[in-house]
């Protein structure tokens, strides 16, 4: 019995075998595309035409001119973190004097050196005579005493710390004149325009300039790159050299602003009231920038107004999350029948408040691809939108590699399937 059900086996092996030299070889293109769209509030699906590729950034509202919520500082801006949209802007691109938030670029370039491995947080800095010899707010550096990186950020990031500024910059750079080179470098890349650094503290100096939309730029660069910065900034108090310096955050949101997360004060009395002021709520998190308030409760206050009007009026939505499966796909000559169109990302989305059911999603996908396949392959997208908004796109790619149908892999396939049919 058992002979007969072998040789039953090699008998079909080998049909099989001589079958696949008669298919075809060669490829089938990929079908045509088919489009499914949905929206939130309906359950119904149909074929729709691929829409135009669009900006991911929402189009929330008609342009906001005009100073609306009534600013009395010299300039502003409100921006969401995680897409860079504007809300709200007044004067934005206004050259004004930044004061110590002049620092968000200092501390972005020390945490970027941190991240790349060029310092670390345990490293000693020591302290230069024109560190030392820095005005303004300090915690009295000593020529004869080192600070770790650690050490240096808590006082920068919490009391704002001019002498720590500087060393900090010369301990990275060399000098302090080096170093201001890297932040202009730096604000370039950025796309700072309307910005010019003289100095890495903030201290009044004839060119140093900057505008609460560059301001925004840099901060969202620091918080969104570099969330771990939010442990030096969210500190209301703390102390150094053994208790017996005491610090207090020059951030007063810190302490009374729900989801305050920082980030930077700054006042000269040239420079008058500056603050970059950030907040989460509900996966909503903003950026609200204040230049040349008349005081320092000027600047909290109408930072607050920022934040507010964001938090009332805008929400934040997860569109799509990174390797869920949007739909398994056919595979034409392929080892396996099938493969897994996945999302390539988490995609968020920046929408008004109470519009979150009428986001509609587009998926482009074709009902049939090509061998072989490999992962991450881009098969196709989805497209969300409001009222024929774009806002935004997220790549649909291949869960895995898929090889081409061969005779020696699909032999091995067949003669692995049978073995299990015996055991």
């Amino acid at each position: 019995m058992f002979l007969k059900k072998n040789n039953l086996l090699i008998y079909m092996t080998l049909a099989f075998i001589l079958l696949s030299f008669i298919i075809p070889t060669f490829s089938f293109a990929i079908s045509d595309e088919s489009v499914y769209v949905w929206s939130n509030n309906s359950n119904s699906i149909s074929t729709s035409i691929s829409p135009s590729p669009a900006e991911q950034n929402a189009n929330l509202s008609e342009e906001q001119s005009g100073n609306f919520l009534g600013i009395t500082s010299g300039s502003a801006i409100l921006m969401e973190q995680n897409s860079g949209t504007v809300l709200y802007e007044y004067n934005s691109h206004e050259q004004l004097r930044p004061a110590s938030v002049t620092k968000v670029m200092t501390i972005l370039l020390i945490m970027e050196a941190i991240d790349n491995g060029t310092i670390s947080l345990e490293d000693q800095v020591p302290c230069s005579e024109k560190a030392s010899s820095m005005g303004g707010s300090q915690i009295w550096l000593d020529t004869t005493e080192t600070l770790s990186v650690n050490e240096m950020l808590k006082a920068i990031c919490v009391v704002s710390a001019n002498d720590c500024c500087v060393a900090m910059a010369e301990y990275l750079s060399g000098s302090e004149e080096l170093f201001v080179e890297q932040m202009n470098k730096r604000a370039k890349e950025l796309g700072m325009n309307d910005t010019s650094f003289k100095n890495c503290h903030g201290i009044d100096a004839d060119g140093h300039l900057t505008s609460s939309y560059d301001i925004a730029i840099m901060s969202r660069e620091l918080i969104t790159k570099h969330p771990n910065i939010k442990d030096y900034t969210t500190i209301w108090m703390d102390s150094l050299r053994d208790g017996k310096s005491e610090l207090v955050n020059t951030n007063k949101l810190i302490r009374n602003y729900e989801g305050a997360t920082g980030l930077k004060t700054g006042s000269t009395s040239t420079a008058l009231f500056n603050l970059s002021a950030t907040a989460t709520r509900n996966n909503l998190s903003l950026i609200a920038v204040i230049m040349r308030g008349e005081t320092s409760a000027i600047r909290f206050s109408e930072a607050k107004k920022l934040l507010d009007y964001g938090f009332s009026n805008f929400e934040y939505v997860e569109c799509s999350k990174k390797d869920d499966i949007v739909k398994s796909i056919a595979v034409d000559k392929g080892i396996n029948n099938n493969v897994d169109a996945i999302f390539d990302s988490t995609q968020g989305c920046l929408i008004k408040k109470g519009t979150s059911k009428s986001i509609t999603t587009n998926i482009s996908l074709p009902d049939k691809v090509s061998s072989p396949i490999a992962k991450g392959q881009k098969l196709g997208e989805v497209i969300y939108s409001i009222d024929g908004k774009n806002i935004a796109t997220v790549d649909i790619v291949a869960k895995e590699n898929v090889k081409k149908i061969s005779f020696v892999n699909m032999s091995v396939r067949v003669i692995e399937n049978w073995f299990k049919l015996l055991r």
